[in-house]
């Protein structure tokens, strides 16, 4: 038997890992870290610091980095992302088949919450079913310890709340929000995984918008102001990060209604 805890670790800022996650992580009998590539080193660099500030120094030869696979970019996504959670699915259960033969305790750090548009549950799901080559589905029992999203960091750090008085908010992504627009009668739309100023696609007049990348880490950036004036600088801005650091996570948040009266 696998016990896999899938930690959430908020968005950067080791601080957010949460005391329950603290405890999972120093129970762990593995603890796998993520490489995604050079241009993401960043992210597994602060996997690295995080263990190395919440484990003893013995703990740490229970850590075990593994390359990720990678995600084609052809035109058919839904595809495209199931043979990519196949791949990783396989990729987990060799690591975790090799190093603890027996069972035993695994741990995860999964950036924000393991709940929230991350699909950690859905790979390990892949593996208590029949693998690709007739391997039979693992014994596998799955923990998920909350973390802090990315917007709860988007809002603090932005002073703000997620919706207006009694109204609705919707959460949705880039790829989403440009196909079909603002969904139905949402006061304010929270938008994640955008590749890129999916916002361009509304009409700006009377539209909020308060942006924000590589929240809780020490290139933060933020900016905020009525769409129409301020989109043009986030899009430039945008560019102009993802090209000096190789990669960019951000988020934002969309109101009609003012979000403080």
């Amino acid at each position: 038997m696998i016990h896999l805890s899938l930690i959430g670790i908020g968005t950067g800022n080791p601080d957010h890992i949460t005391l329950a996650g603290v405890r999972a992580l120093r129970e762990a009998e593995l603890i796998l870290l993520p490489r995604k590539g050079e241009a993401r080193s960043d992210l597994v660099d602060l996997r690295r610091l995080m263990c190395r500030q919440l484990l003893d120094e013995a703990a740490q030869s229970r850590v075990v980095e593994f390359d990720l696979p990678r995600r084609d970019g052809r035109d058919d996504y839904l595809g495209a992302v199931d043979d990519w959670h196949a791949a990783i699915a396989q990729t987990w259960r060799d690591q975790m088949t090799q190093r603890l033969p027996e069972g035993g305790r695994v741990a995860m750090l999964i950036w924000g919450d393991p709940s929230l548009y991350d699909s950690s549950l859905r790979i390990a799901a892949r593996l208590k079913r029949a693998g690709p080559e007739k391997e039979s589905g693992m014994a596998l029992e799955v923990e998920v310890v909350p973390g802090i999203t990315s917007l709860q960091v988007l809002t603090a750090e932005h002073r703000i709340p997620l919706n207006a008085l009694a109204a609705p908010v919707q959460i949705t992504t880039g790829r989403r929000l440009r196909e079909r627009g603002w969904p139905g009668d949402a006061a304010s739309v929270a938008v994640m995984l955008d590749a890129g100023g999916a916002f361009q696609s509304l009409a700006p007049e009377g539209l909020h918008i308060w942006w924000g990348a590589y929240l809780g880490m020490d290139k933060q950036c933020l900016i905020d102001g009525p769409l129409a004036e301020v989109g043009p600088a986030i899009v430039e801005r945008r560019a102009a990060l993802r090209e000096r650091h190789g990669w960019i996570m951000d988020i934002y948040l969309l109101a009609r209604q003012p979000l403080l009266e």
